[in-house]
């Protein structure tokens, strides 16, 4: 059962007034426990998850013997703090075993509602920064899990371009600076760029209506584009590759998501993988280990994903080397 929460929905899958029970591998003990998700599957979630794929598939894999179906997609915006009071609340009188958190701000919201009930985020941005962990090594409360932030993906993805662009000298870099998680990426990318001799072109944005004019500021001074993995980069991929491929700009992003949107390249965490692991947390609580005590983990596996027939509309070669090494090519 899914639960709406007005025009800006939220869903909210198990838990409060939409639960799944789940037998997960307490069965072994003939006990029945509750687990709660909570996520946001809206494009325009702040973090930039990819969750709809991992779910289903994350969770089903994991061996809690859960196998959800995945609720249609739901805008949330700017209001997502108060569209998440409502199903926190329900989730928090719910006598739910542990809950799992789609991301770092469904995890907060939670954490403002309860910080008893144990609960496990898949994919977090910044888990310290925003206060929901007291480290990475020691969470220190009622909050574990697995976050995506990693300083060392922003070079990576930098050299990946600069195989398929030899002699690159010029970066642009597109963020919504509205999103305190984009404003760390940008930082950490302008570092990447600055450490291998790039000048930058940062493109600061806020809204939609803010694309297109940044592009017109690059087009023909900027060799190729990094996109910060955000929401409100997700809701406009299509239009983003577009006006790139017009502007002859090859484009590096953080998930697969905006490759099939008509990106050239992403490389990234691997979203049914993060899902799988966050799974292992919840089993592990289960079994009586504490969250205070579960250090929060980084991702092990990344998925880098090519796009040739924006590579042909382009007129770029793809390397055969790098092709290689690609986990999928889109053609």
């Amino acid at each position: 059962m899914t639960v709406t929460i007005g025009r800006r929905e939220l869903l909210v899958v198990l838990g409060g007034a939409a639960a799944w029970p789940l037998a997960a591998r307490a069965q072994q003990r003939e006990k029945m426990r509750r687990i709660g998700v909570l996520m946001n599957l809206s494009p325009d979630d702040a973090e930039g998850q990819a969750p709809s794929r991992g779910v289903p598939a994350g969770v089903a894999g994991s061996g809690l013997g859960c196998r959800p179906q995945c609720p249609d997609r739901a805008p949330l915006g700017r209001g997502r703090h108060r569209a998440l009071s409502q199903p926190c609340r329900g989730i928090g009188a719910s006598r739910t075993g542990v809950i799992l958190a789609a991301g770092g701000i469904a995890a907060q919201a939670l954490q403002r509602v309860s910080r008893t009930i144990p609960i496990v985020f898949a994919n977090a941005a910044d888990p310290v920064g925003m206060g929901v962990v007291a480290s990475l090594a020691r969470p220190g409360g009622n909050v574990t899990g697995l976050s995506v932030q990693s300083n060392e993906l922003a070079g990576k993805r930098i050299e990946l371009l600069r195989e398929v662009v030899p002699g690159l000298r010029r970066l642009a870099i597109l963020g919504n600076v509205g999103n305190p998680f984009t404003v760390l990426e940008l930082a950490e990318v302008q570092a990447a760029a600055g450490a291998l001799g790039l000048d930058v072109d940062t493109l600061e944005i806020r809204s939609a209506r803010d694309i297109a004019p940044a592009f017109d500021r690059i087009k023909g001074r900027s060799e190729a584009l990094y996109v910060c993995v955000d929401g409100l980069m997700s809701s406009n991929r299509i239009p983003i590759n577009i006006l790139a491929v017009g502007a002859r700009l090859p484009t590096m992003h953080g998930a697969r998501e905006y490759v099939e949107g008509g990106g050239l390249m992403s490389f990234g965490a691997n979203y049914p993988d993060l899902f799988r692991r966050s799974a292992d947390y919840v089993d592990k609580i289960l079994r009586g280990a504490k969250p205070a005590n579960i250090p929060v983990e980084q991702p092990t596996k990344f998925d880098l994903i090519v796009n040739l027939n924006t590579a042909r509309a382009l007129n770029i070669a793809i390397p055969s080397t790098l092709l290689a090494l690609a986990d999928e090519v889109i053609e």
